[in-house]
C-alpha cells in the first residue's frame, strides 16, 4: 500500500496527517505558533517558524507511521491565503510575511481604488480590494521599506515558502495566485494590466501549476531535516479554502462549505468566475483551470471565540458547551459584532472593533459565550445571504474546521442559516484535501473526482434547522444587520482612537 501526506500551514498552527491510499488518516501531529502584532493592527510570521513547525510535524509523523519513509509516495500543500512572502536574489526571506489579517495597508487600498475605477475593479481584479492581501502589503512594502522592496527578487505564498524549502523549487497554484489580487482570475495567468499600472515587477511572481501538478521532488538537505526521502515527489498543493472542499468532498457546483476556523468562510462551488457588482464577496480559482469558487470570508471566528476564552481564564471548551447549552436562542438579548481586528465580508472595512449590545445586570458568563457564537455566526449567515443573492442556489452545505467540533455551534448553525448541514469523517479537511491532492498527483487517482469518492466520508448525523429557533434568529440577524449600518462612523472613531496607544 502507498501512503500520502497533507501539510496544512495555518495561522496559528501548522498540522501534518499520513493517509493510506483508501482514505485512512494514519498518522497526524500538529505544532502551535502565534503571529507577531509588533504594531496594533499589524500580523507578521517569520516563515522560518513555519518551517521549523513543518520539520517537526513530520519527524513525529513518520515516527508514528513506524514503517520506511519511501512507502511515502507524494506530499503535497493547504496553505493560509493572502499572505506575503519575499526572497531577494539568494533566495534568503528579507522580512517576516504579512499575513492575510494584517490591517497596514489601508492607505495603499484606497490607492488602488484611486488607480482603478469600480468599473475595472470589477473588470481585473473581480474582487474587493482589502488589506492583508499580498499586492496591497508589497505596495505597502514598496512605500514604507523601500530597501527591502528593492532587495525582492521572488514573492509568493505562506506555504509556497515550505515548498521552496522542501524541493528548492519556487512556484505557485492557480487558487493562492488568484487570492493575491494580481491574478487574472478568468485566464489563469498573473495580470499584465493590474501589475503594470500599479507598478509592480511582473517578474516577480513564480510560474503557476495546477493543484495536483508535481513541482520538484524532497531535496537531500530537506530529508536530513524531515526525515522523508530524497526524491519524494510534491505536488502544487493549494490555498486552504480550495484543500479544504476538497477534504470535504465539496467540488460540484452548487455544493457549499462553512468553515469556523480562525477566520471563517462560507464557499460555494460555481461553473464560472462570477463578478458580484456590489463587491463585497470573493471569487477565486479552483484546483485547476475552469474551477472557481465564490466565497464570503470573515475576519474574526474562531478567533472571536477563543479569545472571549482567554478573557474568562480559559475554560474547557467542552464544558464551555455545556454552559451554553443551558442559554436560549438569542442569549437573553445581547448580540455581538466580531469586529475584533476588522472585517472582510460584507463590511471591507479594517478600521473598526468588536462590540457587546445589550448586556444587562442578568448577563452572565454563558450568554455573553453564546452571543459570541451567535454573532460569528450572523456574520457567517450574511455572507450565505450574499452569495444566494447572486443566483447560486446552494443545494447542500457540509460544516468544517474547529467551529464543527461543537455539537452545539453545529446546531446553532443550522438554525440560524435554515439550512441542513453535515459534517466528514475526517476533521483536519484542509490536511486532508491536501492528502487527496498528494495521492492523485501521484497516480492513486485518475483525477479529484475519482479521489474524493473513494475517500472522503460522512457522519450519519444530519442537523436539521429548528423552526422555532430559526424565527427567534431571523429577527436577532436583521437587527445585527442594521447595527453596523446605524454605527459605523462612531465605531471606526472609537476603533481609531483606541489604536493611537
Amino acid at each position: 500500500m502507498s501512503y500520502y501526506i497533507g501539510i496544512d500551514l495555518g495561522t496559528s498552527s501548522v498540522k501534518t496527517i499520513l493517509m493510506d491510499s483508501g482514505g485512512k488518516i494514519i498518522a497526524s501531529d500538529a505544532e502551535d505558533y502565534q503571529f507577531d502584532t509588533p504594531i496594533n493592527g499589524f500580523a507578521e510570521q517569520n516563515p522560518e517558524v513555519w518551517w521549523s513547525a513543518f520539520c517537526k510535524t513530520i519527524q513525529k509523523v513518520l515516527i508514528q507511521f513506524g514503517k520506511k519513509a519511501d512507502l511515502v509516495k507524494g506530499v503535497s500543500f493547504s496553505g493560509q491565503m493572502h499572505g506575503l512572502v519575499a526572497l531577494d536574489s539568494n533566495k534568503k526571506v528579507i522580512r517576516p510575511s504579512i499575513l492575510h489579517c494584517d490591517a497596514r495597508s489601508y492607505e495603499q487600498v484606497l490607492e488602488i481604488n484611486k488607480t482603478f475605477n469600480r468599473e475595472e475593479i470589477l473588470m481585473y481584479f473581480m474582487n474587493p480590494i482589502y488589506t492583508g492581501f499580498l499586492i496591497p502589503s508589497l505596495l505597502w512594502l514598496k512605500e514604507k521599506e523601500p530597501e527591502n522592496y528593492a532587495r525582492i527578487k521572488y514573492t509568493f505564498l505562506p506555504k509556497d515558502y515550505i515548498k521552496y524549502r522542501l524541493t528548492g523549487e519556487i512556484n505557485c497554484d492557480y487558487s493562492d495566485a488568484s487570492a493575491t489580487l494580481g491574478f487574472d482570475i478568468e485566464n489563469s495567468v498573473w495580470s499584465k494590466e493590474i501589475l503594470e499600472r500599479l507598478g509592480i515587477d511582473k517578474t516577480f511572481f513564480p510560474n503557476c501549476n495546477a493543484s495536483i501538478d508535481c513541482i520538484g521532488s524532497v531535496t537531500k538537505e530537506a530529508a536530513e531535516m524531515t526525515g522523508l526521502m530524497i526524491g519524494t515527489p510534491v505536488m502544487c498543493g493549494g490555498a486552504d479554502q480550495v484543500m479544504q472542499s476538497i477534504g470535504n468532498g465539496v467540488i460540484e457546483p452548487g455544493r457549499g462549505t462553512v468553515n469556523i476556523g480562525t477566520s471563517g468562510q462560507v464557499c460555494v462551488q460555481s461553473e464560472k468566475a462570477l463578478k458580484n457588482p456590489d463587491l463585497n464577496t470573493n471569487t477565486f480559482c479552483g484546483y485547476d483551470k475552469n474551477r472557481w469558487y465564490t466565497m464570503g470570508a470573515i475576519m474574526n471566528a474562531g478567533l472571536s471565540f477563543k479569545w472571549f476564552n482567554q478573557l474568562i481564564g480559559t475554560v474547557d471548551y467542552k464544558d464551555l458547551d455545556k454552559d451554553i447549552e443551558t442559554v436560549k436562542a438569542g442569549s437573553g438579548g445581547i448580540i455581538f459584532l466580531p469586529y475584533l481586528n476588522g472585517e472582510r465580508t460584507p463590511h471591507l472595512n479594517p478600521n473598526i472593533s468588536g462590540v457587546f449590545m445589550g448586556v444587562n445586570l442578568n448577563t452572565k458568563k454563558p450568554q455573553m459565550a453564546r452571543s459570541v457564537m451567535e454573532g460569528v455566526t450572523y456574520a457567517l449567515c450574511q455572507s450565505m445571504e450574499i452569495i444566494t443573492g447572486l443566483g447560486i442556489d446552494v443545494k447542500e452545505m457540509v460544516a468544517s474546521g474547529g467551529g464543527a467540533r461543537s455539537k452545539t455551534w453545529l446546531q446553532m448553525q443550522s438554525d440560524i442559516f435554515g439550512i441542513p448541514l453535515k459534517t466528514a469523517l475526517v476533521q483536519e479537511q484542509a490536511g486532508y484535501g491536501a492528502a487527496i491532492v498528494a495521492a492523485t498527483g501521484a497516480g492513486e487517482f485518475v483525477n479529484i473526482e475519482e479521489a474524493c469518492r473513494n475517500t472522503v466520508k460522512y457522519h450519519n448525523y444530519i442537523y436539521e434547522p429548528n423552526c422555532e429557533a430559526h424565527k427567534i434568529y431571523q429577527e436577532y440577524f436583521d437587527i445585527y444587520k442594521k447595527t453596523y449600518v446605524k454605527i459605523k462612523e462612531v465605531l471606526q472613531d472609537v476603533t481609531e482612537l483606541g489604536r493611537r496607544e
